[in-house]
């Protein structure tokens, strides 16, 4: 049972990057797929969840207008679109999978988790 992240990279402020998260050992179905960050000195934070159950989403503040979170059609995989990307982006970026669907950033219910992928906007 493993989650793998990818994608992440260095980006100039105002760029774009899509994060993949995608599962191994395990089917995603009725899970809540959260992707957290976390930034140098600070902690762990939520910014998006998806229930694959019903397609349900949800935001951080910070994340809410730029960010995207979806689903591939196996629903193997779940995508993180970040867009309008700053500098306080920067962080390494978690996904984990919570298997009993109770749709919260209380980290927790999530019991599995990815090794985490660096995104750095910078110029």
């Amino acid at each position: 049972v493993q989650l793998v992240e990818s994608g992440g990279g260095l980006v100039q402020p105002g760029g774009s990057l899509r994060l993949s998260c995608e599962a191994f050992g395990f089917f995603f179905r009725d899970y809540v797929i959260g992707w957290f960050r976390q930034a140098p000195g600070k902690e762990r934070e939520g910014v998006s969840l998806l229930s694959l159950s019903d397609n349900s989403v949800r935001y951080s503040d910070s994340a809410k207008g730029r960010f995207t979170t979806t689903r591939n059609n196996p629903g193997n995989i779940v995508y993180l679109d970040m867009n309008m990307l700053q500098p306080e982006d920067t962080a390494v970026y978690y996904c984990a999978a919570d298997r009993y669907g109770y749709f919260t950033f209380d980290e927790t219910n999530f019991r599995t988790w990815g090794q985490g992928t660096q995104v750095t906007v910078s110029v």
